[in-house]
C-alpha cells in the first residue's frame, strides 16, 4: 500500500473529515486533501507502517495594534485559512530533514548541536535549531524527524510565514516528545527561536495568533502570561470580505527598518525609566510629551504617539465586534491605519527611498472604495500586503481592480481559522 494510501484511510475517517473541514471549511476541503496526499508521496511505504503525521499551522492577519506587541501593549489579531502543512515520520538518529518547494534543496540539522549558528541566521535551519534547544531546555527531546511540507503562507506577504512555521515546529516536536503545550507556550518558544536564532527581534502577536487560533485580543501587558480573550465574529455574516492584497514586494530583507521601530519605542520608554512603553502611563506621556519629544526627537515620538493611540485603540474595536458594530469598527480600522501612516511611518521603507509600492496600494484602494469599507497597513509594514475588509456585493470589483495594478493572484479572500497549529492526522 502506497503511504497516501496509508493518509487516505485517517484522513477520510470521519475524525479525520471532521478535523479537515474545520480548518478549511468546505471550499478548500478538496484542495487540502490532495496537499496532504500529495505530501505521503514523499515518504516509503515503510514510513508509512510506522506511522505519518500531518501537521498544520495557520498564517495570521492583524486587526489591530500595529506595531504594539513588542512593547507590551494591546493587539487584535486572527488566524486564517492559509497554513503550514507538513507530513511527517519519526526518526531516532536526532536528524531533522524537511522537504518543501520552497526550499532550493532539502534541508537537514543535527539536534545534537543545538547553539545559535551565524550563518544560519535568517534561515528555516535556525528555526528548526532553536526550537529543539528551546524544548530540549525543558527537558522534552525526541529523535527527530523527516518532514514534507507546503504552504500556502508566502514568505514576505505579511500573513507571517515565519511564525507558522515556527509554531509547526514547536507542535510537531513537543507531539514527537509526547507533550501536549498550551499554545501560549507554543508561541513564546516560537518567538524566542525567531528572536534568538532566526535573528529577528519581533513580537510575540504573530505567534500567539498562530497558535491559538481563532479571533483574539491579546494584553501584552505581562508578556511572559499576556492575557487572551477569544472573540466570535464573522465578517461574511456582517456583509463584509477580508482581503489581503500583495503588492509583489516582500519585506524579507526590510529587517533593519523593520528593528528600528521597537527600538525608537523603547528609547521613548527609557526616558521615563521603563523598558517598554506598555510601562509607562499613558497620562505621563501627555503632560510630558514636549519633554520627551525635546529628549528623543521626531520619530521616536511620533511612534510612541502611534503605541498609546493604537493601544487604546483595540478595546474600543473589541466592543465593537463583541456588539456587532461594524461603522464603528471599520471607523477604528480606518483611524489605526491612519495613524500607521502618518505616527508609525511603517508605510515607506527607509532603506528603500524609491519604494513606495504600500503607499500606491493604499491610495488606489481608497479612490475606489469611496468611504465604503477600509484598508490599512497589513503587519509589520513598509513592503508585503494591505489589509481590506469590503463589502460583500463590491469584492469582485475589488479583486479585479487591484490584480490590474499587481497582477493575476495578488488578491486573496481571507476567512478566520478557528483552530491554530495542530495535528490533523
Amino acid at each position: 500500500m502506497t503511504p497516501s494510501r496509508f493518509v487516505e484511510k485517517d484522513r477520510d475517517s470521519e475524525e479525520g473529515l471532521g478535523a479537515i473541514h474545520k480548518l478549511y471549511g468546505v471550499e478548500g476541503r478538496d484542495e487540502a486533501m490532495r496537499r496532504i496526499a500529495a505530501l505521503a508521496e514523499g515518504f516509503s511505504s515503510e514510513d508509512a507502517q510506522k506511522g505519518l503525521r500531518i501537521y498544520s499551522a495557520p498564517g495570521r492577519t492583524e486587526l489591530a495594534g500595529n506595531h504594539t506587541d513588542h512593547n507590551h501593549g494591546k493587539v487584535l489579531c486572527a488566524a486564517v485559512q492559509l497554513d503550514v502543512l507538513a507530513c511527517v515520520a519519526p526518526r531516532n538518529d536526532g536528524q531533522v530533514t524537511m522537504r518543501s518547494p520552497a526550499l532550493p534543496e532539502p534541508l537537514t540539522v543535527d539536534l545534537r548541536d543545538r547553539g545559535p549558528r551565524q550563518e544560519e541566521a535568517g534561515t528555516t535551519a535556525a528555526l528548526v535549531r532553536g526550537v529543539a534547544a528551546i524544548l530540549a531546555e525543558r527537558g522534552l527531546c525526541h529523535g527527530g524527524f523527516d518532514a514534507s511540507v507546503d504552504s500556502t503562507v508566502a514568505v514576505g506577504s505579511g500573513l507571517s510565514s515565519s511564525a507558522a512555521i515556527e509554531c509547526l515546529l514547536g507542535v510537531i516536536m513537543s507531539d514527537l516528545a509526547g507533550v501536549a503545550l498550551h499554545p501560549t507556550e507554543i508561541a513564546k518558544i516560537g518567538q524566542r527561536a525567531e528572536n534568538e536564532w532566526f535573528g529577528k527581534p519581533c513580537g510575540l502577536m504573530d505567534q500567539m495568533a498562530s497558535a491559538h487560533g481563532g479571533i483574539i485580543a491579546i494584553d501584552f501587558h505581562d508578556p511572559a502570561s499576556p492575557e487572551t480573550t477569544p472573540l466570535y465574529f464573522d465578517f461574511a455574516c456582517a456583509g463584509y470580505v477580508l482581503h489581503v492584497v500583495h503588492t509583489r514586494g516582500s519585506h524579507a530583507d526590510l529587517t533593519g527598518d523593520y528593528a528600528e521601530i521597537p527600538a525608537d519605542m523603547r528609547l521613548a520608554a527609557a526616558f521615563f525609566g521603563a523598558e517598554s512603553l506598555g510601562n509607562v502611563d499613558p497620562a505621563d506621556f501627555v503632560a510630558r510629551s514636549a519633554e520627551l519629544w525635546r529628549a528623543v526627537g521626531d520619530k521616536p515620538w511620533l511612534r510612541a504617539a502611534h503605541f498609546f493611540a493604537e493601544t487604546a485603540r483595540v478595546p474600543a474595536m473589541v466592543a465593537a465586534l463583541t456588539g456587532g458594530d461594524m461603522p464603528t469598527y471599520l471607523a477604528l480600522a480606518r483611524e489605526s491605519g491612519d495613524s500607521s501612516w502618518r505616527l508609525l511611518g511603517n508605510i515607506d521603507p527607509p532603506s528603500q527611498p524609491r519604494n513606495r509600492r504600500i503607499a500606491t496600494a493604499l491610495a488606489v484602494s481608497e479612490r475606489w472604495l469611496k468611504g465604503s469599507g477600509m484598508v490599512r497597513i497589513h503587519g509589520g509594514g513598509f513592503a508585503g500586503t494591505i489589509q481590506a475588509l469590503v463589502p460583500e456585493e463590491l469584492s469582485d470589483g475589488y479583486r479585479s481592480l487591484m490584480e490590474s495594478w499587481f497582477g493575476e493572484g495578488s488578491v486573496q479572500k481571507l476567512r478566520v481559522r478557528p483552530i491554530g497549529a495542530t495535528r490533523i492526522l
